[in-house]
């Protein structure tokens, strides 16, 4: 399957996650989640700032040039214990008194505004992340994919439900995590399993990890 380009996944992926915020209770919202500490509630508030942190970066001036693509957002280095305070912090700030209906209403408006913003630029416009390294657009958008995607994953477990991951957005991701190459077919794995396997949402054995580094897939850090 041709990837689909970054937008037409980040618009999918947003569009079935408001969905199912609409059918949340708040019960639902107060349910742990794997991300720890964060609870549904909170783990939608990181998710809403995230959809919609492309808008403020495409205001602010280009950086001259490209340093880094998505894989490498997703780096280490970059997730040092301050910034993860940060973020967990930052989830809990917001999700405080959010309802299900104000969390939805904030995740679409949120990708919509993203979506309008980027559509509004060149392609290959180049934006300054909160890491303080520049990307294309295209490239940073891939990084919401991956967010939406499998952050969607952890709520469709702390939900009891199936995951909805759509099929746009699960070849992106799945691009991104194996760099464009193809899984070894003596792991049998679909995509879904892949990126579960791949970002630490399902257990790897230890001939799949000997696989999957013969492979030469690239790790990103991200949070479980």
């Amino acid at each position: 399957m041709t990837v689909p380009a970054a937008p037409e996944a980040f618009r999918d992926e947003c569009i079935r996650l408001v969905e199912v915020l609409h059918g949340l209770t708040e019960t639902d919202l107060d349910r742990p989640t794997d991300c720890r500490p964060w609870t549904v509630r909170e783990l939608l508030a990181h998710v809403r700032t995230g959809v919609g942190r492309l808008t403020d970066m495409l205001a602010a001036p280009a950086p001259p040039r490209a340093e880094v693509d998505a894989a490498g957002y997703f780096g280490a280095a970059k997730f040092t214990p301050t910034v993860d305070a940060e973020r967990i912090d930052s989830g809990r700030q917001g999700g405080r008194e959010v309802t299900a209906a104000g969390l939805a209403d904030g995740v679409d408006r949120g990708w919509r505004a993203t979506l309008d913003a980027v559509h509004a630029q060149p392609p290959h416009r180049v934006v300054r992340t909160r890491h303080g390294d520049a990307m294309t657009v295209v490239e940073f958008l891939r990084t919401r994919v991956v967010e939406v995607g499998v952050h969607g994953l952890d709520l469709a477990a702390a939900l009891d439900r199936p995951p909805w991951l759509t099929p746009t957005a699960a070849v992106v991701v799945a691009d991104l995590l194996t760099g464009g190459r193809p899984v070894p077919p003596a792991l049998g794995w679909d995509r879904l399993t892949l990126i579960r396997k791949t970002t630490g949402r399902a257990p790897l054995i230890a001939a799949e990890r000997a696989a999957v580094a013969a492979a030469g897939f690239r790790w990103l850090s991200f949070a479980p």
